[in-house]
């Protein structure tokens, strides 16, 4: 009789605790009319791209206050991003209320063209068409990042091995890496960090950024990703750490104290973290087959996607759990503090929206 007793008293006295409830999705924004290409996130600001008539358009929106700014400003001739045919992948990547995106297009050349713009300076920017022959020489995009003050993209320059001999139909016309390495965008201007090589894939975190770097070409020129990943201060070009991951990367997050990557190794991909600032490996787990190539890291968690379905890593336990599901494919999925975030297109109708999760358990 006591414990049944005791049991009401700490029922009454509400001492019971029950499991706390999932976190729920959240609608940050609706585009009333028009769809969502592209999505970052940087603090407490977010940015959109939206494709559509009369002008494709960049909108930076505070979550802290009113703040919403659309880019570029239109002057008396339309600017590049306005008039573009977004028909594939738009990028952007937002570094406080600064943005850099790309337009690609696939004729006469395949190539990306750089753009940004800020709400400082509103001037559509025009940084560097990237561009490469249907054979492969030339210029590849290694991805673009931002964070705070730091907006960068990487390169890749391929080039033949053999380009008389190969004209002339007497040579090899085999491909191979000839330079390339990561650029900071300053201003107006984008300048190379020194001492930086070709980029397959990059990504940045406060005054850093990581970068996987190109090895080798395929047959088409497209850059591969070598088993090497260099972290570098962006402003000064001196190294901070060199890492040598388990697998080859096919995507790549950096946080403060946390670089994460997804790895395809032999024995299938996994899910990889380690230290920046040493490059020491501090985790890793199997993840599935159908994961997306696209991570997002703090220094408490690792998120990732099997198709619509959101999982996060825990760092210190090593646990995996499911945050929720999408109502569509997530875009530009984007872990900041505490807020996980993207867009989605729903019935032609475009969303941003977020889930807020605690760090740990």
């Amino acid at each position: 009789m006591r414990v049944l007793f005791a049991a009401a008293i700490g029922l009454t006295a509400g001492v019971v605790h029950t499991a706390p409830a999932a976190p729920k999705i959240q609608t940050l924004y609706v585009r009333p009319h028009g769809t969502i290409s592209a999505f970052a996130q940087d603090g407490p600001n977010v940015a959109w791209f939206a494709p559509g008539k009369p002008c494709n358009t960049v909108h930076v929106r505070s979550l802290a206050n009113p703040l919403e700014v659309p880019l570029p400003t239109q002057g008396q001739a339309r600017n590049v991003t306005c008039k573009w045919d977004v028909r594939s992948t738009v990028g952007l990547a937002l570094a406080g209320t600064s943005v850099l995106w790309t337009l690609r297009e696939s004729a006469p050349i395949p190539f990306d063209y750089l753009v940004g713009a800020a709400v400082e300076d509103q001037r559509e920017r025009r940084f560097q068409e990237v561009a490469h022959t249907k054979r492969g020489s030339g210029l590849w995009l290694g991805g673009i990042a931002g964070d705070r003050s730091t907006l960068v993209y990487g390169l890749t320059s391929v080039d033949y091995k053999d380009e008389a001999g190969c004209l002339a139909g007497t040579g090899s016309c085999e491909l191979e890496v000839a330079g390339g390495g990561v650029y900071r965008v300053v201003g107006r201007q984008p300048e190379l960090v020194p001492g930086t090589g070709a980029a397959f894939a990059v990504a940045a975190s406060g005054a850093n950024a990581a970068y996987v770097s190109t090895s080798t070409v395929g047959k088409d020129g497209r850059p591969a990703a070598d088993l090497r990943i260099d972290v570098v201060d962006t402003k000064t070009g001196k190294p901070v750490s060199s890492i040598t991951p388990e697998g080859t990367p096919v995507a790549i997050a950096l946080a403060p104290h946390v670089l994460a990557t997804l790895e395809q190794t032999p024995l299938g991909l996994r899910l990889v973290w380690y230290e920046p600032d040493t490059g020491a490996p501090s985790g890793s787990v199997a993840v599935s087959r159908a994961t997306s190539p696209d991570v997002t890291a703090t220094d408490q968690l690792v998120v990732f996607h099997i198709g619509r379905s959101l999982r996060a890593v825990d760092v210190v336990t090593h646990q995996v759990r499911k945050l929720g599901t999408t109502a569509a494919p997530p875009i530009g999925l984007s872990l900041e503090g505490g807020r996980l975030a993207w867009a989605e297109n729903v019935n032609g109708t475009g969303r941003i929206r977020a889930l807020y999760i605690r760090g740990h358990g």
